[in-house]
């Protein structure tokens, strides 16, 4: 039992480090149990790796079956008790879990919930939560490989933007938005020259909008770059130019007219994100519910 306890935690945190500070072991603990389990089994279960450990096909199979049981009998035996649960540690982008994240979950609070938060790029989350860093991680693409399981949670819009001030100055704006065709085909060549804010100075969310709707290279460069997505629209909304940006980082300011619409494509760009989680259950019970906030909330953003 205790080997198989001691396994459970380290597929659930994804280290050997993290499976010991949980269970009070020493490390050198877990690692013996952890190969006295696969010589009794007959197989390995982890892929040792830089950074925390990988469970292999047949440990997955293992930690699904035995997730329910070791968790009915925790509970049973009081090893988890409610007032004694941890922190749900949770990542993604800066943006998103300012503006749209952390309103969903503020309610949890007031029920003893409580968040880790950490932000950064999809890649580095993504591999501290394979190594137990994070409970879950809001990620803009799907991991590969099974390591990880992610649900999709929204499927965001990227809109083309201005300040009425310089929507005004385009030929044929007058305060409606542009279809596509020649007017979007005009549209495209004026902003080529007008000045263009965004994330970095490869201009990835524009360059993307540019190929997917105009089906063209985009020839222009930034006159402002701000690597945090709010830095880009503030800049936007004091006029300093034009920009792409997700649709829920902006929809307030489109509904209250301090923002305009540009272009209306047929076909949007959509940037789908997903909610990851390493296989299993979670130890601790606030990360499902957590998780299970996230995905509700959703379904309204």
């Amino acid at each position: 039992m205790n080997l198989l306890r001691t396994f459970l935690a380290v597929h659930r945190l994804g280290s050997f480090t993290a499976a010991a500070r949980r269970l009070g072991l020493s490390q050198s603990t877990v690692t013996t149990q952890i190969r006295a389990l696969e010589k009794r089994l007959g197989r390995e279960l982890f892929e040792r790796r830089a950074h925390g450990v990988a469970p292999l096909p047949h440990a997955d199979e293992l930690a699904t079956q035995l997730s329910a049981p070791l968790d009915r009998l925790a509970a049973i035996t009081g090893e988890e008790p409610g007032d004694t649960v941890a922190p749900v540690h949770l990542a993604g982008p800066a943006e998103f879990l300012s503006e749209v994240g952390l309103k969903a979950l503020a309610p949890l609070v007031e029920q003893g919930v409580r968040l880790r938060v950490a932000v950064g790029l999809t890649e580095p989350l993504l591999e501290e939560l394979r190594a137990g860093r994070h409970d879950l991680v809001v990620a803009t693409r799907r991991p590969r490989g099974r390591t990880l399981h992610a649900e999709l949670l929204e499927d965001e819009e990227f809109v083309l933007v201005a300040a009425p001030v310089w929507a005004e100055r385009l030929k044929g704006q007058e305060g409606q938005e542009r279809q596509e065709g020649q007017e979007g085909q005009e549209l495209r060549a004026a902003l080529e020259g007008l000045p263009l804010i965004a994330y970095a100075d490869d201009l990835p969310i524009v360059r993307r909008y540019w190929r997917h709707v105009f089906d063209r290279r985009l020839h222009a460069e930034a006159a402002i770059t701000f690597p945090d997505l709010r830095g880009v629209l503030t800049a936007v909304l004091a006029g300093v130019g034009w920009s792409v940006l997700p649709s829920y980082l902006c929809r307030s300011d489109l509904a209250s007219g301090a923002l305009r619409l540009l272009h209306r494509p047929e076909d949007p760009p959509i940037n789908p994100s997903f909610l990851v989680q390493r296989p299993g259950s979670s130890i601790n019970p606030h990360v499902t519910v957590v998780r299970e906030r996230l995905l509700a909330a959703a379904k309204n953003w």
